[in-house]
């Protein structure tokens, strides 16, 4: 990869058991996330519920941005995630699949959608970084 162009960093605080509360670097609303039954409680979505959102709403983000380069409006757009758990050989669980189905509220021959198809997806930062495999560095420190 090259240079970063742009960077963020976020926080997590443990609220109890597996339910954290998301710091973001702008003021948006509170988010809380959790594991579901039996480790968590279910008080917000989880990890693996949130990969589905950020690669649906990137998929949803791009395309719309390739429509109204086009001159399309996209009010009414809907997206919908299936996402299939998998064990693997170690017989952890893992993500095998996430399928997006976008609906755009246009005709199936519109121009810009058929030449939007083409392309929309090579925009889109979570997919392709999803794809592709990403770098993840990992580092514990005891503050205790």
């Amino acid at each position: 990869m090259s240079e970063p162009v742009s960077s963020f960093d976020l926080t997590l605080e443990q609220l109890g058991g597996y339910e954290f509360k998301v710091g973001f670097d702008k003021p948006y609303p509170e988010l809380h996330t959790d594991e579901p039954p039996p480790l968590g409680k279910d008080a917000g979505p989880n990890p693996s519920r949130m990969l589905a959102v950020a690669i649906a709403n990137c998929l949803s983000a791009s395309l719309i941005f390739c429509l109204n380069k086009k001159g399309e409006k996209t009010e009414g757009l809907k997206s919908k995630v299936h996402v299939e758990l998998v064990r693997n050989e170690q017989k952890r669980i893992r993500i095998g699949r996430v399928d997006v189905t976008i609906q755009a509220p246009l005709p199936r021959e519109s121009e810009a959608l058929l030449s939007c198809l083409d392309g929309f997806e090579e925009f889109c930062i979570v997919t392709q970084s999803v794809r592709e495999g990403l770098e993840v560095n990992v580092n514990v420190e005891a503050v205790g």
